[in-house]
């Protein structure tokens, strides 16, 4: 790989390039983001983003980390049409013939950037869907992206390629998006990994962590996304797509530097106080979310990411009027879901008191009847936690409703809030109170055609406490027992393969790991077509890749791109 151009006017000593002008103005602009001026560093590279492609790349990642966190249609548009737009400035500055090996630096920088677009555009449609194969219908964007990757990591690792000026930044680009592909294809279920394989895509999990590991560690323009990806990756994805066990030692060492740099960066004050969350940290949690909504004003859009995590943090005290009060703030404030935030809403006015309710001024019926009517399409779409809530809320369109027994710890269970009271004695055991509270109202009604249904959900997430608390036998009891109801549940099909990969998940807790292997693969073959199914599936490939201990589920997976 032979560099041309650029490289020779600088060893000529003549001033600094265009490239290396324009990535020291995109790492001031970062600078100023990452300090919560928001608007300046926005205004610092808008002047730029009609010549320079990585002021048109910076610009779009911002504007898309703006839309991921908004949802507003507006701002999904804006970052949608401003990544083509900076996709279009890199096109134009790639290599113009196929015919010739030898790249200039910029046309490397060119190519890495547009990679980066496509990988970008591609990951706001995951976000909004929750599924894979919306991932892979973006089909020829994706496989390009892919492709590029795959292709400027052997140009970084061949002989021929000598280092340019600003080599660091474009080797932190090729780790970026090798490391990200292999991370995302490394955690799919096998149904959707097979799929990727016959069209040429692989990830290898270790290979992935490790690209973006050194990616965040080099100080480059793409060291920050390199980091925020390992931190999303620790405190988000293997926590809700995985077995709820993600690396907080990992997460706390990435974040910590930052930390320091930026003691009042709203970004960094979220993942700490995520971090504690994570560790059954509630208070010190809180403290975190409620000093980064304090640090800044501009962006609302960090407080309402504190909003929904504050709501979780009360829900795991049981303080569910704390609960209902930043439920109603996102109500108010933020487009993500409507219907969640209802009926999150009605859900925590369903564990009070009449009384209670009085002084809140609407009552759990009303809320959870307005749930169906405020179902939203982002990009044709309905997001998987929408669905979920809208079909449990129907039931109170009835004359004379059958009310949801214990609805906030269910939708605790689907964000996998059960390993974080698992970790402290008192609040599982606090839970295990209310759900026996909940058991007894259920004992004490009439028989309905739901019964069965109420009754599986709550000896689900009592087997979830039991095990958290150590009372294994018992555990595996009230699994079992959602199991043996099977054929009489009417709606709430999605328990029966969740109490599969629970109890897969305890049994390989006991050493029982041939058992575990066989529960969660009837868990992932024999169930279809039920509620929250892709975000269980993630959840059921991480536990088989745990009980097997090999790389993805048995399928061999290359060590590089």
């Amino acid at each position: 790989m032979k560099m041309s151009g650029e490289e020779e006017t600088l060893s000529n000593g003549c001033s600094r390039s265009d490239l290396s002008l324009a990535l020291e103005d995109c790492m001031a602009a970062l600078d100023l983001f990452l300090r919560n001026e928001f608007e300046e560093a926005q205004a610092r590279l808008r002047s730029r983003t009609k010549d320079s492609m990585y002021h048109a790349l910076t610009y779009a990642t911002i504007l898309e980390m703006q839309a991921m966190m908004t949802f507003e249609p507006q701002h999904i548009l804006a970052a949608g049409t401003t990544m083509k737009e900076a996709q279009a400035i890199c096109q134009r500055h790639r290599k113009k013939s196929s015919f010739s090996k030898n790249f200039t630096e910029e046309e490397l920088h060119a190519e890495v950037c547009y990679a980066e677009c496509l990988l970008q555009r591609a990951a706001l449609t995951f976000l909004q869907d929750e599924n894979m194969i919306s991932f892979i219908k973006g089909g020829i964007k994706v496989r390009n992206s892919y492709q590029t990757y795959k292709e400027l990591h052997t140009v970084l690792n061949s002989s021929a390629y000598s280092q340019g000026h600003n080599h660091g930044h474009f080797e932190g680009g090729v780790k970026l998006g090798v490391g990200a592909f292999n991370l995302m294809i490394s955690m799919l279920p096998t149904r959707t990994l097979k799929l990727l394989e016959f069209v040429g895509f692989s990830g290898n999990k270790d290979f992935g962590l490790q690209q973006l590991q050194e990616g965040s560690k080099e100080g480059t323009f793409r060291s920050f996304l390199c980091n925020m990806l390992l931190l999303c990756y620790h405190t988000f994805m293997s926590f809700i797509l995985g077995t709820g066990e993600g690396d907080v030692h990992d997460a706390e060492k990435l974040l910590q530097p930052y930390l320091q740099k930026y003691p009042k960066g709203s970004i960094f004050l979220f993942f700490a106080g995520r971090i504690e969350e994570m560790k059954g940290n509630l208070d010190a949690a809180i403290t975190r979310f409620q000093e980064c909504c304090e640090a800044q004003q501009q962006w609302k859009e960090f407080h309402h990411m504190c909003y929904w995590e504050l709501m979780w943090c009360f829900t795991y005290k049981k303080h569910f009027k704390m609960a209902y009060f930043y439920a109603d703030l996102l109500s108010k404030e933020n487009c993500w879901s409507k219907a969640t935030y209802m009926y999150m809403k009605a859900a925590y006015l369903s564990m009070l008191t009449a009384d209670d309710c009085l002084t809140f001024g609407e009552t759990a019926f009303t809320l959870f009847r307005q749930v169906p009517g405020l179902k939203q399409k982002i990009a044709g779409k309905s997001l998987p936690t929408e669905k979920f809530a809208i079909r449990k809320a129907r039931r109170y369109l009835a004359e004379n409703p059958i009310p949801l027994p214990a609805p906030p710890l269910e939708m605790m269970y689907i964000w996998n809030g059960y390993t974080v009271i698992g970790k402290h004695k008192d609040l599982t055991e606090g839970m295990l109170k209310t759900l026996d509270e909940a058991q007894k109202k259920l004992d004490s009604c009439p028989r309905t055609d739901l019964s069965i249904d109420d009754q599986c959900l709550l000896s689900l997430l009592k087997g979830l406490c039991l095990k958290h608390l150590g009372h294994q036998e018992e555990a595996e009891h009230y699994f079992t027992l959602v199991l043996c109801n099977e054929t009489q549940i009417k709606y709430d099909h999605y328990l029966v393969p969740n109490a599969l990969l629970e109890h897969g998940l305890l049994c390989l807790e006991q050493g029982r790991r041939d058992e575990a292997i066989k529960l969660l693969e009837a868990a992932k073959q024999n169930y279809k077509n039920y509620s929250m199914e892709s975000r269980t599936h993630f959840r059921i490939q991480a536990a088989l890749h745990k009980a097997r201990g090999t790389r993805e589920n048995g399928t061999h997976v290359p060590a590089s791109p």
